[in-house]
């Protein structure tokens, strides 16, 4: 079809009507949303089509951007702090492990609610209810500038940045006057950076001790972070005093320039990273009591060994591209099997003998399905010596015992008591490595071991029934209203919030036929309308929390 004529883009509302679905498409048909590219065609577009256009664009994001802040809003209203416990009961949150900011009246949970309604991060989920209530209910000249398209929402977020929730300790006549002053800065265009700082010390030349506050609750906000890299690297983002932070690189600056002086060729920022590393790791003051760190390590035998090509062992040498290396991970995160090899190495779990448990670690062998991935035993490398040399205890003729199919090794069965046993710990955490929320990434060792139905309502203490979650996603499932955790016996976890939305996750796995990431699943039903207080019950994972 050939359109004609001149098309723009422009935001229109109009009363939603609820559509009959829509039957299925004949076979090899597929339905898909019409493209904007389809109808508008920039490929056609001169420069000043191209400019008209991008402005036409950011207006209507800033519109957008403003209306979800409002429907972010109305959704936090939605969730009072009414069923939250409070610090004295048990599995309440304690004060000193939440970092983040809790909103008065809202519960605790709506950013995980937000997080999984948008597939998003917590994180980005919290800024974003941070955004919402402090636009709309103590800056609210700022979200009208948003929602007439004067600023965007960067510029927006950097005034929310300066002065979100100074009205505890700023008289708000004071914080009036520096946002009216801000977007006047804002509106002609000053970058977001520069917009922060000129707001920040506008507020410090009317309120001066405005900064010292400021300072005294970040440092309060400071953590430790780790953030995954490429090429099996990451990030160590520690939040400091900016004092403490640049003597801190000072010192690890001078020691590195002490490595180069000495001939080291190695690049100087490489140098640096290995300071801080060693002053960390290997503290030169002996009157602390020493701290080992300990790392979980997983991989296929396969990586353990030379690289294999995709043909196996003994075919003709192929290409680069025909080669095959399966990876492992260190907590959670990929590296390359050479990379593999030389950490175990250096741990002194690889040697000329085989595969060892490193000196203060342990080693499990898991046995994984090779068609499917799924996980189908665990045990120490003692337990399988033992079981190779006894053979099948049905078929111990020697005739028999190779070939015979009974399976020697399964999951640990269940138990008839509300503490799982220690294979069932080993094996829960190697099926699923970590916490199995949708999108939390915390590793197995932080993690609970929960009843997936509680043990008081006649959950099983079975593998089939117990998952790992982290403590905040464990106190979700036990203590937050209209939350629903469901999990199939081949380990598959649905989450269901109380607005009905639905995601689900599977175990990693140790093959690549089975996805990772989270499944989306269509919604279903209404949302739940019990949002009752949760029966507390005696024997579900008790303290501590």
């Amino acid at each position: 079809m050939e359109l004609a004529g001149e098309w723009g883009l422009a935001l229109s509302l109009e009363p939603r009507v609820p559509e009959p679905p829509e039957p299925p498409p004949p076979a090899g048909v597929s339905r898909r949303r019409t493209r904007l590219t389809e109808i508008l065609r920039p490929g056609g577009f001169d420069d000043a089509r191209c400019a008209t256009e991008l402005v036409a664009l950011a207006d209507l994001r800033a519109q957008l951007d403003a209306y979800q802040l409002a429907v972010v809003k109305r959704l936090a209203e939605l969730r009072p702090d009414l069923w939250d416990l409070t610090p004295d009961d048990p599995g309440g949150r304690v004060e000193g492990w939440v970092p983040a900011r809790t909103f008065a009246g809202v519960t605790e949970f709506f950013a995980d609610e937000l997080a999984l309604i948008l597939n998003c991060t917590r994180t980005r989920a919290h800024n974003l209810a941070n955004c919402a209530l402090v636009l709309l209910e103590q800056l609210p000249a700022t979200w009208e500038a948003l929602a007439d398209g004067r600023i965007d929402l960067t510029r927006a977020a950097a005034l929310v940045k300066v002065l979100g929730w100074q009205h505890e300790h700023v008289d708000p006549a004071v914080v009036a006057a520096v946002e009216r002053e801000a977007l006047g800065w804002a509106i002609a265009g000053e970058t977001p950076h520069k917009l922060g700082e000129r707001t920040a010390a506008a507020l410090i030349a009317l309120d001066a001790a405005a900064a010292d506050r400021r300072r005294k609750q970040a440092t309060r906000n400071s953590d430790v972070t780790v953030r995954g890299g490429r090429d099996g690297m990451s990030e160590l983002v520690i939040d400091l005093p900016g004092p403490v932070a640049a003597a801190c690189w000072t010192s690890c600056d001078t020691y590195a320039r002490m490595w180069k002086a000495d001939g080291d060729p190695r690049p100087i920022g490489q140098l640096r990273a290995l300071v801080a590393a060693d002053l960390i790791l290997r503290p030169w003051d002996t009157s602390r009591p020493p701290v080992t760190a300990h790392l979980t390590v997983l991989a296929p035998l396969s990586a353990l060994g030379e690289a294999q090509t995709a043909a196996g062992p003994g075919a003709p040498a192929a290409g680069a591209d025909d080669r095959v290396e399966e990876c492992g991970t260190v907590d959670g995160r990929p590296i390359t099997a050479a990379q593999l090899r030389e950490l175990l190495s250096q741990v002194d779990a690889l040697c000329p003998g085989g595969l060892q448990a490193p000196t203060g670690g342990s080693l499990h062998l898991a046995l994984v399905d090779p068609g499917t991935g799924q996980l189908r035993a665990t045990l120490t490398s003692p337990e399988l010596e033992r079981l190779t040399r006894r053979g099948c205890p049905t078929h111990p003729s020697s005739a028999a015992a190779g070939d015979c199919g009974c399976p020697v090794l399964d999951r640990p069965p269940k138990v008839d008591r509300y503490t799982p046993t220690p294979a069932q710990r080993r094996w829960v955490r190697t099926r699923d490595r970590g916490c199995r929320y949708p999108g939390c990434r915390r590793p197995a060792a932080w993690a609970d071991l929960d009843h997936v139905v509680a043990h008081a309502d006649g959950g099983e203490t079975d593998c089939a029934n117990l998952c790992c979650c982290c403590r905040r996603h464990h106190r979700i499932k036990t203590h937050a209203p209209g939350w629903r955790y469901t999990m199939t016996s081949d380990g598959i976890l649905t989450v269901t919030t109380p607005s009905g939305v639905t995601r689900s996750t599977r175990p990693p796995g140790m093959g690549h036929g089975i996805p990772d990431d989270d499944l989306l699943v269509p919604l279903g039903g209404p949302p739940p309308d019990d949002l009752t207080p949760p029966r507390p019950a005696a024997d579900d994972d008790p303290p501590p929390f």
